[in-house]
């Protein structure tokens, strides 16, 4: 693959996770980032017909704790990951299919509270290896912002 079949992502992008059943969300596109996160909290691990899996809560809009979506995945792996604070934390990961405008791809992400972070997910650096660019000085370059329902005048 050449740099010209990579896609060009801005510096933030909408991103969907339809395994998730969660609305769009307004990702980060980290390269620091190895891993990918989700804003996640309420993480409950539990067994399945032998497969280890986790339920948790998010709140996927920006500064809107009112809208609470509860999510179940099969884990992957449970990993110490260091934030940029330099601070360890055992996360669980899971597997999720990540959506970009017409584009998808299945990724890893870490479950992290996100609570006094900007972005509710992070998009690493794994996750776009050898599929995508990062052009920093631009936003939204792939990922549609999500259409607003019309506001009912009475």
């Amino acid at each position: 693959m050449t740099d010209n079949d990579l896609l060009i992502l801005g510096w933030r992008e909408w991103v969907r996770l339809p395994d998730l059943d969660l609305p769009p969300i307004k990702a980060k596109v980290d390269t620091g980032a190895r891993t990918s996160c989700l804003h996640a909290f309420a993480v409950q691990p539990f067994v399945e017909n032998g497969q280890q899996r986790v339920e948790f809560q998010v709140h996927p809009k920006q500064r809107n704790t009112e809208l609470l979506v509860t999510c179940t995945a099969d884990v992957i792996d449970k990993r110490l990951v260091t934030d940029s604070g330099g601070h360890k934390e055992d996360r669980w990961v899971i597997q999720t299919t990540l959506s970009i405008g017409e584009h998808e791809w299945p990724i890893e992400m870490t479950l992290s509270p996100r609570d006094d972070m900007s972005f509710r997910m992070l998009l690493g650096r794994n996750a776009i290896k050898r599929l995508a660019l990062v052009d920093s000085s631009r936003s939204y370059l792939i990922g549609q912002r999500p259409k607003r329902k019309p506001k009912i005048l009475t």
